[in-house]
């Protein structure tokens, strides 16, 4: 007779990492734009685009590099972020190749004594750069709780970026608005990294502030109104938004700062007194400086009466037709749009590829395709809240909330502005519309929300088992 001793030892057994799942997302997320960009050709040319191939090369080159970093360091991430960042830049850039490929846009040009350039070579260049960004973050950022370490440095960091456009011979004047700067040739505008700077700021100072800015000494009208000490924060930032407005007159970096700062907020102390004090000055700040700033003013003139270019006599202060041109162009575009290069959207001028390049997409393929985009958009930030739920640190569940927040407000305000809903701000549609720092900058704010997606659902080690806690069997025959 002999006996055999089997050990057994209980671990942990950690969520799947469903990176199965987010190639399959990728590979859809890379045939749709391919198939969108030969769709756009054959409308223009009766012929495939000539480009197809590389196009479809790099967008999958790029696809693949991002799925095997994260694969590699961040396995347990949300399996749905990378491809829906991917499939809104892929479908951008058919967009932006469309809008290239117009006949108008250069007749303009040339009329106006400039040279016309092709912008979807340099914006593939630009989503390379994101996509590089996007690895270089996931790689050197381990753990998203080291950013707490960098609280007040990040507040530096984003005065710093936010106040750049202002310095004489760095900053430019663009259309009005100083919110570019010129570095070695290239445009860059900081405020599109300057959101990711102080979301980190946000979400270090109200982890550790929210119980005193939860606090209420009063209650008036179903509401928790906070001590008047504890209302410094919010109008020091509310003073920063203003300021911005006034000197760089932009009009869109202030409500998305000022909205993030006030949605963190409200989340770091359930106190909805925080919510209707943002709302009410932000109306206060708006209509004080709508009436006094003329940029502004003459933003909100042309939000108001969009069609006023075509009166006779025409106003003075209605020197574009953009607003009116961008409000046909969805018109025209009906239920399910006129087709993939087959719009004219071209006829809002300089900006089509930019600003509004939410146009197109509503007039070349209908109210159906508006709504697709707008859920992929919804679905990122769903995402991104989802995320912030799952994490287990204050900060990382602060930080997620902040930069969803970010990227939410920033598509409701160019949304709301192309279609006529608020005066027109001068953003660009994330990862879609024409802007090297606007792609960039939302690859790195897609790979941080990765990163702590990865942090949040990791299993927690198993501990090391004690001799006492061990399992034995002893089998016997």
């Amino acid at each position: 007779m002999s006996s055999t001793t089997n050990t057994t030892t209980i671990s942990t057994v950690g969520p799947p990492s469903r990176r199965n799942t987010e190639l399959a997302m990728l590979a859809f997320a890379v045939i749709i734009p391919v198939f969108a960009y030969a769709n756009a050709g054959l409308a223009l040319s009766d012929e495939l685009p000539s480009g197809l191939l590389n196009y479809g090369l790099g967008l999958g080159l790029m696809a693949a590099v991002g799925h095997i970093v994260v694969r590699r360091f961040a396995p347990y991430a949300d399996p749905l972020l990378l491809p829906l960042a991917t499939l809104l830049n892929g479908l951008g850039l058919v967009l932006i190749w469309r809008l290239d490929q117009s006949k108008r846009l250069a007749q303009t040009a040339h009329a106006q004594g400039h040279e016309y350039i092709a912008s979807a070579p340099k914006q593939l260049m630009y989503s390379a750069i994101g996509i590089a960004l996007f690895v270089a973050v996931l790689m050197l950022l381990k753990d998203h709780r080291r950013l707490q370490r960098y609280t007040y440095i990040s507040m530096v960091g984003a005065l710093v970026l936010l106040l750049l456009p202002l310095v004489p011979g760095l900053g430019m004047n663009v259309f009005g608005a100083r919110i570019w700067i010129s570095v070695a040739g290239f445009s860059i505008q900081p405020g599109e990294f300057a959101k990711i700077v102080i979301a980190v700021f946000f979400a270090g100072y109200l982890m550790v502030k929210r119980d005193a800015l939860a606090l209420a000494s009063r209650r008036f009208m179903g509401l928790y109104l906070p001590r008047g000490r504890d209302l410094g924060p919010i109008l020091v930032v509310w003073a920063m938004s203003i300021l911005i407005l006034v000197f760089e007159t932009d009009l869109g970096t202030s409500l998305l700062f000022f909205g993030m700062f006030v949605v963190m907020l409200y989340v770091a102390t359930e106190r909805t007194s925080w919510i209707v004090f943002g709302l009410l000055m932000s109306a206060v700040g708006a209509a004080v400086v709508g009436s006094v700033e003329p940029h502004v003013k003459l933003r909100v003139n042309t939000w108001l009466h969009p069609f006023a270019v075509y009166d006779n006599p025409r106003p003075s202060w209605a020197n574009t037709e953009q607003i009116a041109q961008a409000m046909m162009a969805f018109g025209s575009g009906g239920t399910v749009g006129t087709g993939l290069g087959q719009g004219n959207s071209d006829l809002i001028g300089f900006a089509a590829n930019s600003d509004f390049i939410l146009a197109t997409v509503g007039e070349e393929l209908g109210l159906g395709g508006t709504m697709a985009i707008l859920l992929l958009y919804a679905l990122i930030v769903e995402r991104g809240v989802r995320t912030a739920l799952a994490a287990r640190d204050p900060f990382g569940k602060l930080l997620a909330c902040g930069m969803s927040a970010a990227f939410a407000i920033q598509v409701f305000v160019v949304a709301g502005g192309v279609m006529g809903l608020i005066p027109l701000t001068g953003m660009t549609m994330p990862f879609m519309a024409n802007g090297g720092s606007s792609v960039i900058a939302n690859w790195a704010l897609v790979a941080v929300l990765i990163r702590i997606s990865d942090t949040a659902r990791r299993p927690a080690p198993a501990p090391a088992p004690s001799p006492d806690a061990e399992m034995t069997q002893v089998v016997r025959p």
